[in-house]
């Protein structure tokens, strides 16, 4: 694969009415890709259909009673309830598997492929905690990708930038002792999950906060947290549930707020020469064009500024 295209990690299964509950827009997976696709005149997006992650990857970070369960349909009434994917499909597995699967060979574009980034158009379930899952997350995608990309050893310090609204308590959670990964999260003050875990660094939102406010804080934090930590791989959790119609978001970014964000994390891992691997996260808006809109914008910056 020619290193000027940007491997981007894709499958149908992603658009096949599992995404979280009937509540939220199944196809923006499809609706995405065929977006981006009608836009790539340049043929700069290689589209890669993700593998199915290894239970020995999923091990490096989760409960072994926990993923032997999920691997033969057996989680209880109880986990499945915490998770809130109902009804309970077969093809969750399979989702999960692929889901988990791209964001590893994301990473490993970057690592052994000699790319200086790459994407997952799904994945950044950061709810998911060692032993179980939560928040519509099951297996933690970044979590695993990062202790698989600790053992590569060229990679000694990971940055995890989770920007979706939601704090990413189970990554917290995961890597709470290991300072070998800084785990950084934006997030709304009062937003799920209401009982929060400590990140390495925590910024917190009010309510409607606005454009100017979350940049303003932004580009504040971000080139202090590079200069301090000193990473070798970032990777960028870029939710796009910030949106001001969001109807679980609670913060007021417009449209172009959100693209300007983008922007800047971008452009900052490059300028500084550090690779990155970017996961969607989050979107629920009311409006589903924005939702498209925004993970478009995305994707389109990582091709502008990378490829």
């Amino acid at each position: 694969m020619p290193n000027h295209q940007f491997p981007l990690y894709y499958h149908e299964i992603y658009s096949s009415g599992l995404d979280r509950t009937a509540r939220f827009p199944v196809d923006r997976y499809q609706l995405l890709a065929q977006k981006l696709s009608a836009l790539d005149d340049e043929n700069l997006i290689s589209w890669q259909i993700p593998r199915l992650a290894k239970k020995e990857e999923i091990l490096l970070v989760h409960q072994k009673e926990y993923v032997e369960r999920f691997f033969n349909h057996q989680l209880s009434e109880k986990e499945i309830r915490r998770i809130g994917l109902r009804p309970w499909k077969k093809a969750i597995v399979e989702r999960t598997l692929r889901l988990t699967g791209g964001a590893l060979q994301a990473m490993e574009q970057v690592l052994i492929h000699g790319h200086i980034m790459a994407g997952n158009m799904a994945g950044g379930t950061h709810h998911a905690f060692r032993e179980e899952g939560a928040g519509y997350c099951i297996f933690n995608d970044l979590a695993i990708c990062a202790q698989q990309a600790l053992l590569n050893s060229t990679v000694k310090k990971i940055l995890i930038i989770d920007l979706d609204v939601h704090q990413g308590n189970g990554t917290a959670s995961i890597f709470k002792n290991n300072s070998s990964v800084f785990t950084l999260s934006f997030h709304g003050q009062k937003n799920y999950p209401f009982r929060k875990e400590n990140s390495d660094l925590d910024v917190e939102f009010n309510d409607n906060t606005n454009d100017d406010e979350y940049l303003k804080v932004l580009k504040e934090t971000i080139p202090r947290a590079l200069d301090e930590f000193k990473p070798d791989f970032i990777f960028y959790l870029s939710g796009v549930d910030v949106l001001e119609n969001d109807k679980l978001g609670r913060l007021s970014l417009s449209l172009n707020g959100c693209k300007e964000r983008d922007r800047f994390i971008l452009d900052t891992c490059y300028k500084n020469s550090i690779p990155v691997q970017v996961s969607m996260g989050g979107g629920y808006s009311a409006v589903l064009k924005d939702i498209i809109e925004a993970h478009s914008n995305t994707f389109r910056l990582a091709q502008e500024i990378y490829f």
